[in-house]
């Protein structure tokens, strides 16, 4: 009897990315006329709450309400050519030296990588190319005439990252019972518990908690690398939507929450 094949989900945003690519962004956005200088500082701020505190089911779903005013009209080739210009003095360090070498041992033993995550197309295709991943399941955003509209097609989160992993199961016949998972927030628990071998990756508070109850394995990852010595980057333009927008759909949500305490009489 053939042996199923397997394969490895990995979350993307502190599982692979050792830093938010929308703080990376910020600024050549600024420069480029997409968002203020208002905005980057409060990114700023996204950033280290996002980094120490991790993300919840309220804010991810205030995320999504945030993402409509801010890309919004966004003209996709001058996010191209602001990311194709500046995208080799952001992107390093970009992903930590632990995810690598998982993705290169699963690779190894025959397992395929898929990364699965609430990051936009246009930031996570780009780095799974980068990494050799086989498959990527990502949000994606609208796009008509040539602009976002601000509207989210589909919506890569929570329970729908393990539909999309059991999807994949019967699509490509992986045998999930043998299958490892990776991620850093508890908002991916259905998504680890849809895989025989989960795995914690700086873990949130919440999910370090249900890790342990389960007895799953803790990783710390602490070794950011810079990517593009390791494997070639693709070609800037073709890949540009890619960490722009991408960005925005990643960390949306932590400049909305800035914003409202910013807001009179916002609670």
């Amino acid at each position: 009897m053939p042996v199923q094949p397997t394969a490895a989900f990995f979350d993307l945003d502190k599982t692979i990315i050792a830093k938010s690519s929308t703080l990376a962004f910020s600024r050549p956005f600024q420069a480029g006329g997409l968002i203020s200088r208002r905005a980057v500082l409060r990114s700023a701020y996204a950033q280290f709450v996002y980094l120490v505190g991790g993300a919840d089911h309220d804010q991810m779903e205030k995320m999504r309400l945030f993402m409509s005013q801010l890309c919004a009209g966004w003209d996709v080739a001058t996010v191209r050519e602001i990311v194709a210009e500046t995208l080799h003095h952001v992107v390093e360090p970009l992903v930590y030296e632990e995810a690598v070498g998982l993705v290169d041992e699963h690779q190894l033993h025959g397992r395929d990588v898929v990364i699965v995550s609430t990051s936009g197309t246009e930031v996570v295709e780009p780095i799974g190319a980068m990494l050799g991943a086989d498959h990527v399941v990502a949000t994606r955003l609208e796009i008509v005439d040539g602009r976002y509209t601000g509207e989210i097609e589909y919506y890569a989160y929570a329970e729908e990252k393990a539909n999309a992993v059991r999807a994949l199961a019967e699509e490509r016949g992986y045998d999930l019972a043998e299958c490892y998972a990776y991620s850093d927030s508890i908002t991916d628990l259905p998504m680890l518990e849809a895989v025989g071998h989960p795995h914690a990756v700086n873990p949130d508070r919440e999910l370090r908690r249900a890790a342990l109850e389960r007895g799953w394995p803790v990783l710390v990852f602490t070794r950011p690398v810079a990517l593009r010595p390791r494997v070639p980057l693709p070609p800037a333009r073709p890949t540009l939507a890619a960490l722009a927008v991408g960005g925005a759909v990643a960390a949306g949500g932590w400049w909305w929450s800035a914003r409202r305490r910013d807001t009179p009489g916002s609670g």
